[in-house]
């Protein structure tokens, strides 16, 4: 095997895809036993990558296991292992020690290491490189390289995937940097080297928590917009016509996904070891995190003007991922709602092209079917979540009773039975 991706995640795979069709030999490993029975049927489990691709890849060589001996023969192992938010703010560190403790016994001299989960600055050197070593008896950096390469995947992403998607890479020496420069640039367009392994580190953080600060901004004027009878929305698309110094962010429920609300807190949890508040982004958290109860607020305000009380009102939601046109649900703020409408009384129901079933706290929510005019017709109010392309404007303003859009759908097609965040 030229590489094992350890992860076969929505990280791991298209990295997975994108090796193979270079000419690699490309192993997966993966402790999920249902994701590598699907892989090996040719089933894929992720948005971004498709059945047939599987099939393409398996014909490639793809060898997907759950059996740590696939790494026997790999000289190169690549980490991408989910890194979820700890009871401690920081990142859980659990599966990238369990990776490496399984690539430890495996490793030769002359093997590159590259970790790909998102995590604070530091982890690579302070966290992954001792258990290999200690595992192994190799010297990171003499023995065998070290590297940290931040993943920048967007789900559903059309434009932009791993290929043409710069990668950064830090290595804990120079020869560690070229070795993972040498490995990326072997499928992906453009490799840019950090100053080392810390550096590529705050970069992914960077990146999330500029995001996660911006959104709240908007999320924050949202609020006091609607208050003062200002659309945002047409204050946006008017600043976004200034070609340089600005860029445009829009209001919505909240934020979901693994990079923007947990990401950004990697670095706060960092930053409070060292004594020091991390104002920003624990600001952006609480203004994010408040969203969902905005949003159930005003769902009940818009009730009450056209007479109606929220409890017992037949309550749509259109849309339960966390963005458009994937059935990713990671971090959905609709969840936060859903759970909050419930407890105010509201009869619930969902609908969403992408998710077939759906869940809030194990209870099963109603499917309001793939009619979506009929859906909208049956609600008292439908509430916009998602902005899937389904969700067209004159299908939503035409068809629902009472509208409420926090995603900006029906910008073009206002009238008194919709409202916009």
């Amino acid at each position: 095997m030229d590489l094992v991706v350890i992860g076969l995640g929505y990280v791991g795979l298209p990295l997975v895809r994108e090796a193979c069709r270079a000419g690699l030999r490309v192993g997966g490993l993966d402790r999920d036993t249902r994701v590598i029975d699907g892989l090996a049927a040719g089933r894929s489990h992720i948005d971004d990558v498709s059945d047939g691709e599987v099939g393409e890849m398996l014909a490639a060589g793809f060898a997907p296991s759950a059996d740590a001996s696939v790494l026997a023969a790999a000289r190169t192992m690549v980490i991408c292992v989910p890194t979820p938010l700890s009871d401690e703010g920081g990142p859980d560190l659990t599966a990238v020690k369990g990776a490496a403790a399984t690539i430890a016994p495996h490793l030769h001299p002359g093997d590159l290491v590259v970790l790909e989960s998102t995590t604070y600055p530091g982890t690579t050197e302070e966290v992954l490189r001792p258990l290999l070593e200690e595992g192994s008896g190799l010297t990171a950096g003499t023995d065998f390289h070290l590297a940290f390469s931040p993943e920048r995947i967007d789900p559903g992403n059309p434009h932009y995937g791993v290929a043409n998607t710069p990668k950064i890479v830090g290595g804990l020496t120079e020869a560690c940097a070229q070795a993972a420069a040498a490995l990326y640039g072997k499928f992906v367009a453009q490799v840019v080297l950090a100053k080392g392994t810390r550096e590529a580190e705050m970069a992914k953080l960077l990146e999330n928590t500029y995001r996660h600060v911006n959104i709240a901004l908007v999320n924050e004027m949202a609020v006091f917009c609607n208050e003062l009878g200002v659309d945002l929305w047409d204050a946006i698309d008017c600043a976004a016509t200034k070609p340089f110094g600005f860029q445009p962010f829009r209001p919505g429920p909240g934020v979901g996904g693994h990079c923007i609300p947990i990401d950004p807190n990697y670095l706060s949890y960092k930053v409070r070891s060292l004594g020091y508040p991390f104002r920003f982004v624990e600001l952006a958290q609480e203004i994010n995190d408040r969203m969902p109860r905005y949003i159930v607020e005003r769902a009940q305000q818009l009730l009450n003007q056209h007479g109606k009380a929220l409890k017992g009102a037949r309550v749509l939601l259109l849309g339960v991922t966390y963005k458009a046109d994937i059935a990713d649900q990671r971090e959905s703020p609709a969840r936060p709602i859903a759970r909050r409408l419930d407890r105010l009384g509201a009869e619930l129901a969902y609908h969403d092209p992408y998710v077939p079933s759906w869940q809030v706290d194990g209870v099963e929510v109603a499917s309001a079917g793939p009619d979506l005019p009929a859906a909208l017709a049956g609600a008292d109010l439908a509430i916009v979540l998602a902005d899937h392309a389904e969700y067209e404007a004159d299908t939503l303003a035409r068809n629902a009773r009472l509208l409420f859009d926090t995603r900006g759908r029906t910008r073009d097609a206002r009238g008194e039975s919709v409202e916009l965040l």
